[in-house]
């Protein structure tokens, strides 16, 4: 994650600040982000993390053992610097999206791939998924449940607030 400084319309040459989105990044060799979206208190800020690739084991393609997450940062309000206070696990792989609702409270993201994983020695197969989560004052996401999808490509998701 990269935060450049806006000066009259144009954005600085250099970043003011480069944040890791993993938990682990030398673990990680297949991970790409995803969306990023601002908390509507501007407090903070949640980016998608999504392993892609797949690995042989036992003779199956499964995922490899990469990182599908939410990164959640906080902005300092003087300066603008993101800190990153937790990486929530997606409850599935490559969460291709995700939205907030307009009062800040929920998020929901979009899990777009059904596919084979790896659970310990045993292969099992995981369903593409739309996974809610509370978000906390303190910005933090709280796994609600998940909802498995029939199909895969699952490439936008939304809220809108109703009347």
């Amino acid at each position: 994650l990269q935060a450049y400084r806006l000066e009259k319309g144009t954005l600085s040459a250099a970043p003011l600040f480069t944040k890791e989105t993993l938990v682990n990044p030398g673990k990680m060799a297949r991970q790409a982000t995803s969306t990023l979206h601002a908390h509507p208190n501007g407090r903070f800020l949640y980016v998608g993390n999504r392993g892609m690739g797949k690995t042989e084991f036992k003779g199956k393609r499964v995922q490899g053992d990469w990182e599908n997450s939410i990164a959640v940062y906080a902005i300092n309000q003087e300066s603008g610097e993101p800190t990153l206070i937790q990486n929530a696990d997606t409850h599935g792989v490559h969460p291709r999206t995700f939205a907030l609702d307009p009062s800040g409270r929920m998020l929901v993201v979009a899990n777009m791939e059904g596919t084979l994983v790896r659970n310990g020695e045993e292969v099992r197969s995981v369903a593409a998924t739309l996974s809610v989560f509370r978000i906390g004052g303190d910005g933090k996401l709280d796994f609600v449940r998940k909802y498995d999808q029939e199909r895969g490509g699952l490439f936008w998701t939304g809220m809108v607030a109703l009347p």
